[in-house]
């Protein structure tokens, strides 16, 4: 076996503290924040004099992790375009099953999310949408209907 599990997956924002309390919202529980710097952050980042501040936070079963990076030194780089689509290459989204799509719609609404497209069912089984946060982070709402 190569891998054991996924840890976490990490999103650089550039408002931590509105970044956080968008999760908070969706039902993510925050674990901890610290500021990472040193050596070791410059070697696994390849770059240099990083200081940044983490915040990480966990589903509610406490199977998946969340980590926002908020880079102090050096500064971060804005996407170009800043909103980029959702066919845009790279990591760019991440989905979390949720019980009442609505519901949660406009809960993340009070913290600035705006629906990327509109809220579509497939099937029988799921009603699907994503939902651009802060710092244009998509996120995937999934409701399972059976």
């Amino acid at each position: 076996m190569t891998i054991k599990r996924m840890d976490n997956v990490g999103i650089v924002v550039e408002d931590l503290t509105a970044a956080v309390a968008f999760f908070e919202e969706l039902g993510l529980e925050l674990e901890g924040q610290a500021q990472v710097a040193g050596p070791v952050a410059d070697q696994t980042t390849g770059l240099d004099g990083v200081r940044c501040d983490i915040a990480m936070l966990r589903t509610p079963d406490g199977h998946s992790r969340l980590e926002l990076a908020k880079y102090v030194t050096p500064a971060a780089i804005a996407p170009v375009p800043e909103n980029q689509p959702h066919n845009t290459v790279g990591m760019h989204r991440v989905m979390f099953a949720v019980d009442d799509i609505e519901n949660v719609v406009t809960r993340l609404r009070t913290h600035g999310a705006e629906l990327v497209g509109s809220i579509a069912q497939y099937e029988d089984t799921y009603r699907l949408c994503y939902v651009r946060g802060p710092g244009g982070i998509i996120v995937g709402l999934a409701e399972q209907l059976t």
